[in-house]
């Protein structure tokens, strides 16, 4: 659902992609196949249950930088088009 200037209602889950700038979320699950990229996602400290704030959006779309754990961390936004995120503000 979408609430006030095209922002995502609180409580709906969405792919983090989809997510307007200072929106923040919680990671639900993690989609992608490819085994690396899950793996590499990982290890930069996207797992389920974190908490991921987006901060800047390239003036064409990509990348994308987030904010979790106390650092960001610039992505492709074909990557985080495989992340699925409840909203929490």
């Amino acid at each position: 659902m979408m609430g006030q200037k095209g922002r995502i209602s609180m409580g709906s889950r969405t792919l983090l992609s989809k997510l307007k700038k200072g929106q923040k979320a919680k990671v639900v699950e993690l989609t992608m196949t490819d085994r690396a990229l899950r793996r590499r996602l990982l290890d930069m400290g996207i797992t389920e249950g974190v908490h991921v704030k987006m901060k800047k959006i390239a003036p064409l779309g990509d990348p994308i930088d987030i904010e979790l754990r106390g650092y960001e961390l610039c992505l492709r936004k074909a990557d985080l088009d495989l992340i699925i995120v409840e909203v929490i503000s």
